[in-house]
């Protein structure tokens, strides 16, 4: 047997596959995370089924303990950013520090030269070299939420069912007997019980009443809370003017929500924060790119223009609902060159 690989598990088929997939080649152990403390659990995180499937395939099972790390880093930031009137993407989070920092170095210290995953992306690896690429899938592709993954990480990293279709991956599942292959995926944020953001938020984050602008400042109605709003949005804003309003602003300092036409709501410009390229380098100069503004975004060429640790990208082509708080990924043809997190849009 070769060297020894850890599986991060949810008990899910992506990752059962995976460790299966790596025990024909590797000494595989299993290794998940529990994120939530006993009692004050919001929904299972898959802990027992991960388990199970463990147990199927004969490999060692082991379980860390981050659920102040997860609530710290995650779930308090989430909040916050809500809270500021911006609209958060927990798993980029959570994969930037807790999955690919945390875990992997617990994977790590049991003697695992790499840490595998079943997320749908890919590793080119030469000396010295790596890139982080979309998945053959692009219809599962999750490239967009590993932008923040670097050398350093990738060295020790392998996410095998990049090379595969969702539909090989159940069929190769139920092939080899995996407890499960039949369950289905989770669209959800892990934390958020049935996807209610809105009750979620209501419990941390008491409403604080606030109005609802036109972009010329006249009041037209009023808030229970900036965090019950997004970018885009249309539905619920319980105002009636005539005509069709979005939400084309949150300011968070102000607690007010502005709405305005749809046509406010196309940008071409953005400026993103905390960025992050794969390299471990910013590109030298201006560069083009194209860039996803959100995970299911099919992605716009534009020309990225380094700015320290900000970069300002311009699209050639306006795009719809650029969202402060969201991730925007740029890409060279599959390779991710890296990404942030929107400031602003104009």
């Amino acid at each position: 047997m070769g060297d020894r690989v850890a599986v991060a598990m949810s008990g899910g088929v992506d990752s059962s596959l995976t460790a299966a997939l790596l025990r024909e080649r590797y000494e595989v152990i299993g290794i998940t995370m529990r994120l939530w403390s006993a009692g004050g659990a919001e929904r299972a995180n898959g802990v027992d089924d991960a388990c199970r499937v463990c147990q199927s395939l004969g490999i060692p099972f082991h379980v860390f303990e981050f659920a102040p790390q997860f609530q710290a880093h995650v779930v308090d930031y989430f909040c916050e950013e809500y809270r500021r009137g911006r609209t958060p993407n927990p798993c980029i989070i959570c994969n930037q520090k807790i999955k690919f920092d945390l875990l992997l170095k617990e994977a790590l210290k049991l003697g695992a030269v790499y840490l595998a995953t079943g997320h749908y992306a890919r590793i080119d690896a030469s000396p010295g070299s790596y890139r982080l690429l979309k998945a053959i899938d692009q219809s599962k592709d999750q490239s967009y939420f590993l932008y923040g993954l670097g050398h350093e990480e990738l060295k020790h990293l392998r996410f095998p069912l990049g090379e595969y279709r969702k539909d090989e991956v159940r069929r190769m599942a139920a092939e080899r007997g995996l407890p499960s292959s039949g369950k289905g995926e989770s669209q959800e944020v892990c934390f958020i019980p049935n996807g209610n953001y809105r009750s979620f938020l209501t419990r941390r984050l008491p409403p604080i009443r606030g109005e609802i602008i036109d972009l010329n400042g006249r009041v037209l109605g009023g808030h229970q809370g900036i965090a019950r709003y997004t970018i885009g949005q249309r539905q619920g804003l319980g105002i009636a003017t005539g005509e069709r309003r979005y939400v084309i602003r949150i300011d968070g300092w102000a607690n007010t929500v502005v709405v305005g036409p749809e046509e406010e709501l196309w940008s071409d410009t953005l400026t993103a924060s905390r960025v992050s390229f794969v390299s471990g380098e910013p590109p030298q100069g201006d560069i083009e790119v194209s860039a996803k503004i959100r995970s299911r975004s099919p992605g716009a060429k534009g020309v990225l223009s380094p700015r320290g640790e900000f970069f300002e990208l311009r699209f050639y082509e306006p795009q719809r609902a650029i969202t402060p708080g969201q991730a925007v990924v740029c890409y060279q043809g599959e390779e991710v060159l890296g990404g942030g997190i929107i400031e602003n849009g104009s």
